[in-house]
């Protein structure tokens, strides 16, 4: 095998490259954009030619705790995830250096303008609305790097002990209200229910007499009782009407 052979095989070798299912190339001739490579065994030729494999794959990316003022002028820190994905190898090339960095920058600035915005009670309460808020506003940006973004997730609202002291100190006072209110209504309902029961005795001759000796039967169950019997105020009544005849 001659020496020109031999060298002519090593070449071809060196020129194979793979781009794997997961994967595209980009392709550069003379340092100018060529094309996007697909998935296989590709021939770069060297030196005249270079290609860069980028993932396409859908990317978890963890946005560090940002620290934030709140509208309502309450300190907190955040932070939370990104699921993204390059949809277009050649803009993610070419339009941003390090696109992974870039995205990244851009959720932590994003969140924190986005927070600020907002009251700490309208954050704690609608998370899933601010997360979304903020996946939008991401990618609208993003967009233009061939960048898709497929969702932000809150992970964690961190607040000064002294804040979430204050929040409990709330969250117990709201309890005994609601516990006061109830409490109230019960026995507004009770009072109600004893004027009406009374208005119906008072209406019915003898219907005290009859719930004084059925009072009085349930008293005589137990032996260890001790009854003082109250006399009606209708028995004196009648008493008095018999001594003036």
């Amino acid at each position: 095998m001659t020496p020109l052979i031999i060298f002519v095989l090593i070449v071809i070798l060196a020129s194979i490259k793979q781009v794997n299912q997961y994967q595209r190339g980009i392709k550069m001739r003379f340092g100018k954009f060529v094309g996007v490579v697909e998935p296989g065994w590709r021939i770069i030729l060297p030196v005249i030619e270079s290609m860069i494999k980028m993932d396409i794959r859908v990317k978890a990316t963890d946005v560090p705790y940002q620290e934030t003022i709140t509208r309502d002028n309450i300190s907190c820190k955040i932070n939370a995830v990104i699921y993204y994905r390059v949809a277009d190898p050649a803009r993610a090339f070419l339009e941003v250096e390090l696109v992974m960095h870039a995205v990244s920058q851009l959720a932590q600035t994003t969140m924190r303008n986005v927070c600020g915005e907002l009251t700490l009670d309208e954050l704690l309460s609608s998370r899933e609305e601010t997360a979304l808020r903020i996946k939008n506003i991401i990618a609208q940006h993003t967009a233009a790097w061939g960048v898709e973004v497929g969702s932000v997730e809150l992970k964690d609202i961190s607040l000064p002990d002294d804040m979430v002291r204050t929040i409990a100190k709330q969250a117990e006072a709201e309890r005994e209200k609601r516990a006061v209110i109830i409490k109230s209504e019960g026995e507004l309902a009770a009072a109600t229910n004893l004027k009406n029961a009374a208005e119906i005795l008072a209406a019915s001759p003898g219907a005290l007499h009859l719930r004084t000796l059925s009072t009085l039967n349930d008293l005589s169950s137990d032996q260890s009782n001790t009854v003082i019997f109250a006399v009606p105020l209708e028995i004196l009544r009648a008493f008095d009407r018999m001594g003036q005849k």
